[in-house]
């Protein structure tokens, strides 16, 4: 059975005619820098083997691409706080009940111990807890980049609509293009030159929320063009393909591949609904950006009742990543996962030191489940 939008876009002719055409025209005196900012663009390229189809001289860099990843230890611990000290029922997405907060303690462990952690599929899963439990408050720890913050919203408002008193949201969104400025201004693009950074593969789901327009800014300032791509083996293909393009022609545009889903101004009614609820943080720390300003967003004084950061005393603790883990500099494209002393020996999606290899969307995720037997079957001529 054909999948519409599914197997067009893993042709296996197809994918070959576009290899093809990358190999003619990726110029073989230069190199090519292209950072695909999504762990699930990370995810596609490892799992249909899209690096084995590119020539020598088209680097693939992966970015900070996955909210799980790049949530700081201390705001784990804050969820941790809340489950644990102050008997919540604490509501969130799968991916983060294993990332290790301070001590290695995570929301799993917390609820073994006996902490009320729950996993939920969506916000109105937390809605739904909070009506059937009117005795227990019930905090949402809300996390992701722009793709998940208006089902963040529609709780929040229908929370106010249903008068809950025991529900709030800690508030984690985060969003990209503040993240790529700042990759953009770090000390190894701008300063040092240690990282090379010719391109940008532009985020997939987030585009469909806030459209290619907000991508334009720094193409233009910082000369580098970026495609919005799908998440498919051939969009990312097509994307690396049309980056080489631009790159051969001196261009820094922004040019959206995933036309069946992005346009350029996105979906203007989730977008009224997020300012609605949301205002902009002066700053928010990153997991291996550190502190990026206005890169986040917290709940507004309207709804400031439903704020878990205003209900709850939280610690803010600064916790240092662990030593051996190279997680900050894979977030950042400096190092890669294979770089990582601790990468598939004693860190490994069953016992995960930093939060890449915990997310299913993850750069040593990926590495390790399609891309690290791969590399290790070649052996140095």
């Amino acid at each position: 059975m054909t999948v519409r939008f599914v197997d067009e876009f893993r042709d296996p002719a197809l994918a070959r005619s576009v290899a093809a055409a990358i190999a003619a025209e990726a110029h073989a005196v230069r190199d090519y820098h292209i950072m695909e900012f999504c762990g699930g663009h990370t995810h596609a390229i490892f799992r249909y083997g899209v690096q084995d189809l590119l020539p020598a001289n088209v680097h693939m860099i992966h970015g900070p691409g996955c909210p799980v990843c790049v949530l700081p230890i201390a705001r784990v611990d804050q969820a941790v706080q809340l489950a644990r000290d102050h008997g919540v029922v604490l509501c969130t997405y799968g991916d983060l009940l294993r990332v290790p907060g301070l001590e290695r303690m995570t929301l799993l462990k917390a609820k073994a111990a006996g902490a009320d952690v729950r996993m939920v599929y969506s916000s109105l899963d937390a809605i739904r807890i909070a009506r059937e439990a009117p005795d227990r408050e019930v905090v949402f720890f809300a996390i992701g980049f722009e793709t998940t913050t208006p089902p963040t919203a529609v709780a929040l408002k229908q929370a106010r609509a249903l008068g809950l008193e025991n529900f709030t949201v800690h508030c984690n969104h985060v969003l990209t293009p503040a993240a790529i400025t700042a990759i953009l201004e770090s000390p190894e693009v701008r300063g040092l030159g240690t990282l090379p950074l010719d391109a940008f593969i532009g985020p997939a789901h987030v585009s469909a929320v806030i459209g290619s327009r907000p991508f334009e800014h720094f193409a233009e300032a910082y000369q580098r063009p970026v495609v919005i791509a799908g998440f498919e083996p051939l969009d990312v293909m097509q994307a690396i393909l049309m980056l080489i393009r631009q790159l051969n022609d001196g261009r820094a545009e922004v040019e959206n591949e995933y036309t069946r889903v992005v346009d350029r101004d996105g979906n203007t009614k989730a977008q009224a609904l997020v300012a609605e609820v949301f205002d902009l943080r002066s700053s928010f720390e990153w997991r291996g950006l550190g502190p990026v300003p206005y890169s986040a967003l917290r709940i507004n004084a309207a709804f400031a009742g439903f704020d878990a950061e205003r209900r709850f005393a939280l610690a803010e603790t600064e916790v240092p990543d662990s030593k051996a883990c190279a997680c900050g500099a894979i977030l950042r494209g400096v190092k890669k996962p294979s770089d990582c002393k601790i990468f598939g020996t004693v860190c490994t999606p069953d016992n995960p030191i930093g939060s890449c290899m915990v997310s299913s969307e993850g750069a040593c995720a990926a590495y390790y489940t399609y891309g690290r037997f791969r590399e290790a079957e070649r052996v140095p001529a």
